[in-house]
Order: structure tokens, then sequence, then C-alpha cells
């Protein structure tokens, strides 16, 4: 299953990558600002929790990110946390990318159909959150 899972993750990112290249954003990119825009302000530990991502790639990303503008780090209370927020060119960036990111996954629905494309979603969700809950025992 996990062959499978990552065999389609990469399929799809590079048909999301591809469709937001002109922009100059990658499919992950766009990911952590659609989350931040809903979540708002949070630690990069509850951002990495939130999309199951480990803290390398995570790190490696935001500093890009920050470094285009897209995103701003403060400080926690503690001096190890650091918040993460949507910065405003981030909500530009994400303005203009969702528009690309809405045509592919009106084909990709389209080609599914509704009640695959529905049903996939709520697989996915379900599968992740068993490996996130229970790492797969039981």
């Amino acid at each position: 299953m996990c062959g499978s899972f990552r065999r389609t993750a990469r399929a799809l990112t590079q048909v999301y990558d591809e469709a937001l290249r002109p922009l100059g954003l990658r499919a992950t990119q766009l990911t952590i600002l659609q989350v931040l825009v809903r979540a708002g302000e949070v630690s990069q530990g509850r951002l990495g929790e939130m999309l199951a991502m480990d803290s390398t790639s995570l790190t490696r990303t935001l500093a890009i990110m920050k470094r285009e503008g897209w995103v701003a780090e403060e400080r926690g209370e503690d001096r190890r946390e650091r918040r993460i927020g949507l910065s405003s060119a981030g909500e530009s960036k994400l303005k203009r990318a969702l528009l690309v990111w809405e045509k592919v996954q009106g084909r990709l629905r389209g080609k599914l159909g509704k009640r695959e494309w529905a049903s996939l979603l709520q697989l996915t969700h379900h599968v992740t959150e068993i490996a996130k809950t229970q790492g797969g025992s039981q």
C-alpha cells in the first residue's frame, strides 16, 4: 500500500508542479500556504503535524518560502519555538495559485467522476488518520 500511495503522490505532485511552475511555486509550497491561510499562525511543529511532514523537509521548504517572502516567522514564548504565518506576499501568491489549482482539480475530478473523487478523498483522509494515530498497528 505504501508503494502505491507514494507512486500516486509523486504522479499527482508532478501534475500540480507542472501547472504551478509559471508562478514559481511548487505543490508542497502551495499546500503550506493553504494550511496557513486556514490555520493562521502556528508553531512549526504543529504545522508539521498538520501536514504529516518531517521536520527536515518542512524546515528546508519553509526556508525557501521565507526567502521568497511568502511566510513570516516569529519566535514563540519558548526561544526554541518558531511560529509561522502567511505574509501578505504569501496571500497574494496563494490567490494567483488557487486559480491554477482549481483548474487542475477540476480536470482530475472530471476524469474520476464526482462519486469516485469524494470516495477517494474520504479514503485518503481515513488512511492518513490511521497511520498518524496508530502507526498501522492493530
